[in-house]
């Protein structure tokens, strides 16, 4: 209990900007995706960056991966494990030394090569897993221990990605992390956010709102994962395209259950369900590729899953996660539902892109649209990440 209690003391001591890991990562995570589209388009289009800082398809997809995802996940999941655990966050200087570690991933993926570079790099993941799973276990939190898990799945596929043979498998493994992941903790959040502010506009939805992780709930997700594990080791097989087809269909409706018609007057709860149904468009997206490739581009499902399902739904949680945890209102103002609108029309764009041999003005559009959306984060959220809690709230 003292050492909780010292805990406590040391995170209110440090300065606002290192006493929650979201406030950290989601600022940095949301500058970096901001920068990495435009950067990236730029190349696409024969613009040079010079030889260290160019980013290439691989660099592309690895930062995407790796710096903007991996920091979003550390953000949500250092917040979300005290309030599983009853432990007290990780914060201060345990929180400055994991984020100088993901920083330092970033300078020496654009600046450097070798053994020595790679080790930077892949050590950020590796530290947020055992970190992960230290607070789960000490917590004796047994029900999250698979979260730490995929944490953990999520470290390796990365370091299987400085393996140039195996990196196609290694990225593919890491958007099945992702997509299991939402399905997991979105699948928890998702009706429990909508429960309670259904209850609290006394909406009669909710009633028949279906109960956390039921029957069909673990089954779906069962589907899922066999598919995705389909996906990363028999990529090309018809059987691996009906089983992503299947999943799909089974994950939206699943989200179908979760009364998502209800709650178009709150952004901060519809946001949450748009964000999920990009998963069960994803899937069946990626399997229609499978099976039809020469009507349906591989790319299409790929950016459905990165711009679409992890671009929107990541910015459902970072916006709600920052309101919540910095003791604003949950809601959303104009700022935050224009946040959601660019994401998604960006994410559209993108997927329409690749349906048209990548059309330049609609790559051009989604990117800047998408892009826009984690600015527009960075302006409008900023100065609650980088301030103290408002008095009244503590």
């Amino acid at each position: 209990m003292d050492r909780v209690a010292d805990r406590g003391a040391l995170r209110r001591a440090a300065p606002p900007f290192l006493q929650n890991a979201f406030r950290p990562f989601f600022l940095a995570g949301a500058l970096w995706a901001a920068a990495l589209v435009p950067l990236w388009v730029w190349e696409y289009a024969g613009g040079g960056l010079g030889a260290r800082a160019s980013l290439g398809l691989a660099g592309h997809a690895h930062e995407m991966l790796y710096g903007y995802l991996a920091a979003i996940i550390c953000g949500f999941s250092l917040t979300a494990i005290p309030n599983w655990t009853g432990r007290a966050p990780v914060a201060g200087k345990g929180l400055a030394a994991l984020f100088a570690l993901w920083l330092a991933g970033r300078i020496v993926m654009v600046s450097a090569d070798g053994l020595i570079a790679t080790i930077i790099d892949v050590a950020f993941l590796f530290a947020l897993a055992a970190v992960a799973l230290r607070e789960v276990l000490a917590g004796k939190n047994w029900r999250n221990v698979p979260v730490a898990g995929l944490l953990t799945l999520f470290a390796l596929s990365h370091l299987l990605f400085h393996f140039p043979a195996a990196y196609l498998a290694a990225i593919r493994g890491t958007f099945a992390v992702a997509a299991l992941l939402i399905a997991v903790i979105g699948g928890r959040i998702v009706p429990s956010f909508t429960r309670n502010w259904l209850a609290s506009i006394n909406s009669p939805h909710t009633a028949t709102m279906p109960g956390p992780m039921k029957a069909y709930d673990k089954a779906s997700i069962a589907l899922l994962a066999l598919a995705l594990l389909c996906w990363i080791a028999i990529p090309f097989q018809p059987v691996t395209g009906m089983l992503l087809l299947l999943a799909g269909l089974t994950q939206t409706v699943r989200l179908a259950r979760w009364k998502g018609f209800a709650t178009l007057s709150e952004p901060l709860v519809w946001s949450l369900h748009a964000g999920y149904a990009w998963l069960g468009s994803a899937a069946a997206l990626i399997g229609a590729g499978i099976l039809w490739p020469a009507a349906m581009p591989a790319s299409a499902g790929l950016h459905a899953m990165a711009a679409g399902l992890i671009g929107s739904m990541t910015l459902a949680v970072m916006t709600r996660a920052s309101l919540g945890h910095t003791g604003r209102p949950r809601t959303a103002n104009r700022v935050t539902t224009l946040i959601y609108a660019l994401a998604h029309l960006g994410a559209i764009l993108r997927v329409c892109a690749a349906l048209r041999d990548n059309d330049p003005a609609l790559l051009m559009a989604g990117a800047t649209l998408w892009s826009g959306a984690f600015l527009l984060f960075c302006i409008g959220y900023a100065p609650m990440l980088l301030g103290a809690q408002p008095a009244a709230s503590r």
